[in-house]
């Protein structure tokens, strides 16, 4: 089936490329190939690059840069174009030659053999990949012996590897900063992506893809989606929950509880628990790649997550075992995806002051942030987004479509009231979303029953389907250059990350909104976040090297930060695009006369009334100056750290009593024990879950 897909995609998209485009790439691939025989790798990159841009289709113009690529010692992006090359001519054997020298040098040397292998099996008498399958084999032993050396001498003088996790709505990936670059891992299955899906089964717990793929047959009992309600009040999720099967009812002090059936035994969890089930797959690949334990990370969030939301994902890291040493939002962290390959033009020289614009629309959030980036200091001017709206708003909105056609053709709604059938139809639908990112037209196909689904959808009715959201992802666009003071035409570089920015009329949109200006694509819409990650895990490791030791990251906060006066009017003491860390100070005074003691109420939001804005916590602040009321003067001083976490703190002028609240256990937020409580419950099921897999191994089940 994917196969077929992917040979629908090529036939579809050759046929864009006209003869002129053929000839003029020809051209630059001439070019590249006379630079890259005088050793001139950045302007033969350059070159080939061009000729892509002609025909995207030539597995040889992927071949040649990936070459490139690999004397320019930056492997994973080898790595990729040879994998594309593979992926058109899959009989094309310096193909593997490529993704096996690449693997070899980045340290995979196990995938480095298999990449091999695979292109013996093409052309078994090619000495390339001979050569190249006998080099890895000695290197891998060598490894092997060298790993048990160490394990003997017991040395702890190694630098630990602080991973980067992005911790994605609907799929997440996790990479790591090896030799002078970043590495997206592969996990189990193969894939450099793993589902955000948790389900609970006769025979286990699953996660990742494994989940999500038996969801029709247990929707009760399959999470997904948890991102959107982590953080959040029960009261604030009622859009989210009516599209979840599951059960989420309210828990102490208003928080979304997750009901679910482990082993005939009805079992609530918090949403930080079933992020944390996510996080443990990861570490779990992470370890498997790189051999050795794995207790540092760096995750990231979207820009526009809240105090709460961004305290509850650094809980979940806990629960997983992870030391969560950075937020980072994922924006920022993928224009450092992209920053720290334009640190040098095509010809070495250093790139300065551009303006990038990171476009970030995944599965269940968006992003948008505006940075200024000059030789290594990536500085974010202001940002905005939405944390409910992404590829699964697309899915909804098609599903909505064809369950109305469907019941004008039936004369009858089969989807009512039967959510294995609505979870058919929202993964069909899902899949036919991707198919219609590169055809005019795709099938929309499932059993419901008895009842087969067969309809066409053109793309067409799908963007009129989506257009509303389409839209929303545009306002965003134009708040962010409204807040940073800047024109649209002051933008150097439009960068697009995220699996939705797929979607050809998200592009044509954006397209249209900057007058036509070409769309970068050049980072991975899938990989950049994690990349971006592991690039700031590398820092705080301590790694120093050329391409990390000039980078500095300079944030924002997302959104206003104050404290309620009377009437509930909302006094900003910290303006959002704020730069972090800050530490800001506002004065205050009472009410009332004679009054000795001050309820502090901190919000975020950007409303002009607290009822629209969100509560982070509240503290007291008692024995304060007795007098008139507007007399006594009071600092309230509001503090960020590098995480975007707050610390508030107030103190009377006069009488200098002070108080103050980290916010480290406001409303929701899991207390120290009950982490730990949560901690030995993913130990537990960890080993039950290797239990089970043991068995399956023996049995021999899948």
């Amino acid at each position: 089936m994917t196969d077929g897909k992917l040979e629908r995609e090529c036939i579809f998209s050759l046929a864009q490329v006209t003869p002129a485009m053929k000839k003029q790439a020809a051209t630059h691939k001439a070019a590249g190939n006379n630079a890259f025989s005088a050793g001139r790798y950045y302007a033969a990159t350059a070159e080939f690059t061009k000729a892509l841009e002609c025909d995207p289709y030539d597995h040889i113009f992927y071949s040649n840069r990936s070459a490139c690529y690999a004397n320019l010692e930056q492997f994973s992006k080898a790595c990729a174009d040879a994998r594309r090359c593979i992926e058109l001519r899959p009989d094309f054997a310096k193909g593997y030659s490529r993704l096996g020298f690449a693997l070899f040098k980045s340290g995979f040397l196990h995938d480095a053999m298999s990449a091999y292998e695979r292109g013996l099996a093409v052309d078994p008498k090619n000495n390339n990949l001979l050569e190249g399958l006998g080099e890895a084999k000695v290197a891998q032993k060598e490894k092997i012996e060298q790993a048990k050396l160490n394990a003997q001498m017991n040395s702890m003088n190694l630098d630990e590897h602080v991973i980067g996790i992005d911790l994605g709505t609907t799929y997440s990936c996790v990479s790591v900063w090896r030799n002078g670059e970043a590495h997206v891992l592969t996990n189990a299955e193969g894939d450099r992506t793993t589902p955000s899906w948790v389900a609970f089964t006769e025979q286990g717990r699953l996660v990742g893809d494994a989940a999500k793929r038996q969801a029709a047959i247990n929707p009760k009992n399959t999470l997904f989606n948890i991102k959107r309600i982590i953080g959040r009040q029960f009261s604030e999720c009622g859009e989210e929950l009516d599209l979840m099967p599951f059960e989420v009812k309210e828990g102490e002090g208003g928080k979304p509880v997750v009901c679910v059936d482990v082993n005939g035994e009805r079992k609530e969890f918090a949403p930080e628990q079933i992020s944390a089930m996510v996080l443990q797959k990861m570490k779990a690949t992470a370890e498997a790649q790189l051999g050795c334990p794995i207790t540092k990370a760096v995750v990231t969030v979207p820009a526009y997550f809240n105090d709460a939301q961004r305290r509850q994902t650094k809980d979940a890291g806990a629960i997983a075992g992870l030391d969560v040493l950075r937020i980072i939002n994922e924006p920022t962290a993928a224009a450092l995806a992209y920053g720290l390959d334009r640190r040098e033009g095509e010809n070495g020289e250093a790139v300065k002051n551009q303006c990038v614009l990171v476009f970030d629309l995944g599965g269940g959030t968006f992003d948008v942030s505006l940075l200024n980036m000059q030789d290594g200091v990536f500085e974010v001017l202001s940002t905005a987004g939405d944390t409910h709206l992404g590829g699964e708003d697309f899915d909804t909105a098609l599903a909505a479509f064809a369950a109305k056609e469907i019941e004008k053709e039936r004369g009858e709604d089969i989807f009512a009231g039967d959510e294995k059938a609505a979870r058919k139809l929202r993964t069909a639908c899902e899949a036919a979303k991707r198919e219609l990112s590169v055809a005019n037209h795709a099938q929309i196909e499932c059993f419901i029953g008895e009842i087969e689904i067969n309809m066409r959808v053109t793309r067409e009715q799908f963007e009129k389907a989506c257009e509303p959201i389409i839209q929303r992802c545009l306002d965003s666009v134009k708040r962010v250059l409204t807040d940073a003071g800047r024109k649209k035409e002051e933008v150097d570089e439009i960068v697009l990350v995220g699996g939705s920015t797929r979607v050809p009329r998200v592009q044509g949109v954006l397209t249209e909104y900057f007058d036509g200006k070409t769309l970068n694509k050049s980072v991975h819409p899938d990989e950049a976040v994690a990349y971006g990650a592991a690039v700031q895990g590398a820092i705080l490791a301590g790694v120093r090297d050329k391409h990390t030791s000039r980078v500095l990251l300079m944030d924002v906060v997302p959104l206003s930060l104050g404290v309620e006066c009377e009437g509930r009017q909302f006094a900003k003491v910290v303006p959002r695009n704020t730069a972090i860390p800050c530490k800001k100070k506002s004065e205050f005074t009472t009410v009332y006369d004679n009054q000795d003691e001050i309820d502090v109420r901190i919000f975020e939001g950007e409303r002009a009334n607290t009822d629209g804005n969100h509560l982070l916590g509240e503290f007291q602040i008692s024995g304060i100056e007795r007098a008139a009321a507007g007399e006594p003067k009071i600092d309230v001083t509001f503090e960020v750290n590098t995480n975007g976490l707050l610390t508030v703190t107030a103190k009377d002028r006069v009488t200098g009593v002070e108080a103050n609240v980290s916010l480290q256990h406001d409303r929701g937020r899991l207390t120290p024990e009950q982490i730990e409580r949560m901690c030995a419950e993913a130990e537990a099921m960890a080993e039950e879950d290797a239990r089970i897999q043991r068995m399956r191994e023996y049995e021999g089940t899948d």
